[in-house]
C-alpha cells in the first residue's frame, strides 16, 4: 500500500476535557491509514494539559512524528504550551478555513482542537482539511524563517526547523 507510506506519522495528545474527541480523531486517522502515537491521556480523569502538549510537541520537534494533534477544552491552552517547544508551530483551528490557512500560510505542524468548541463531526473535517493542505511557501517561507530566528534568539541552539535552505 504505497499511498499509506506517504502519510505523515501523527502524535496525539489530550487532557481530560479532550479525551473523548481525541479517541474519535484517533479512530478516524487509523481508519484513514495514518500511523498514530497516542501520548495520552487515557481517561477523563483530571490531568494537566501542559504535560500532554509537551509530549506531543517534543515528538514533532524531534521529528519522531511529522504532525501533532492536541485536544483540550478550547484548544488554546494546548497551543500555548506546545508553542513553547522550539520548532513547533501549533495552531488552534475551529473550522476548515482556519485549518487550511494555518497549514498553507503558517506551516503549522501541530493542530489544536477545542472539544468544548467544535462538535465531533466538525473536528474530523478540520483534521481532514489540516492534513490535506500543503504549505504554500513563497512569501510565507520568509515569515516562517523569522519565527525560526525567534526560536534561536530565545532558545540558542534550537533547531531551525523548516527554515529556508541557504
Amino acid at each position: 500500500m504505497p499511498e499509506a507510506a506517504a502519510k505523515p506519522r501523527i502524535a496525539l495528545g489530550a487532557d481530560h476535557a479532550g479525551f473523548h474527541l481525541k479517541e474519535i480523531v484517533k479512530k478516524f486517522l487509523i481508519e484513514a491509514g495514518y500511523s498514530c502515537d497516542d501520548m495520552g491521556t487515557s481517561s477523563e480523569e483530571s490531568v494537566d494539559y501542559p504535560d500532554f502538549a509537551r509530549a506531543v510537541a517534543e515528538r514533532v520537534s524531534d521529528a519522531k512524528d511529522e504532525i501533532g494533534i492536541l485536544v483540550c477544552g478550547t484548544g488554546i491552552g494546548m497551543a500555548i504550551a506546545a508553542d513553547k517547544v522550539p520548532g513547533v508551530r501549533a495552531a488552534n483551528a475551529f473550522d476548515e478555513t482556519t485549518a487550511r490557512l494555518c497549514r498553507e500560510h503558517n506551516n503549522a505542524n501541530i493542530l489544536t482542537l477545542g472539544a468544548r468548541i467544535v462538535e465531533d463531526a466538525r473536528a474530523i473535517e478540520i483534521v481532514r482539511t489540516f492534513l490535506a493542505t500543503e504549505f504554500a511557501g513563497g512569501r510565507h517561507q520568509r515569515r516562517i524563517d523569522k519565527i525560526s530566528e525567534m526560536d534561536q534568539a530565545y532558545c540558542p541552539g534550537a533547531p531551525l526547523k523548516n527554515a529556508a535552505k541557504s
